[in-house]
């Protein structure tokens, strides 16, 4: 068994980083996101699935240009390929639970705007 305390892992931005290499050599990882209102990810993609569980606020995510929202509950599953990002549209942070379905997250950042997540 192999304990890590949230606190201990990498921040970056607006997320704890669970690189499942670096953690007993696990075969995923995962992103501990709280964004603060407002706050949005740039365009972009991984060669994996990227499954988001939506655990606090509410956000509209964009995956290949489809625009969602979803909140506390849902989840948001990211086919490996997709040009995706999310927006928090709440009042509140928006926490998350991004499982990236390899032992280290790879992203390739787009810089292309995203019309579908142009606020309303």
């Amino acid at each position: 068994m192999h304990v890590v305390a949230q606190q201990d892992l990498p921040f970056v931005g607006m997320s704890r980083h669970f690189v499942g290499a670096d953690q007993g050599r696990v075969a995923m990882s995962a992103y501990l996101v709280e964004a603060p209102p407002g706050r949005r990810s740039r365009p972009h993609r991984h060669p994996y699935d990227e499954v988001v569980f939506v655990r606090e606020g509410c956000g509209r995510w964009s995956v290949d240009g489809v625009a969602r929202e979803a909140g506390p509950g849902d989840i948001v599953v990211v086919k490996a390929g997709s040009t995706h990002s999310f927006l928090n549209t709440g009042g509140t942070r928006l926490v998350t639970i991004a499982v990236h379905l390899n032992e280290r997250c790879v992203q390739e950042n787009l810089d292309c705007l995203d019309e579908a997540m142009s606020p309303r």
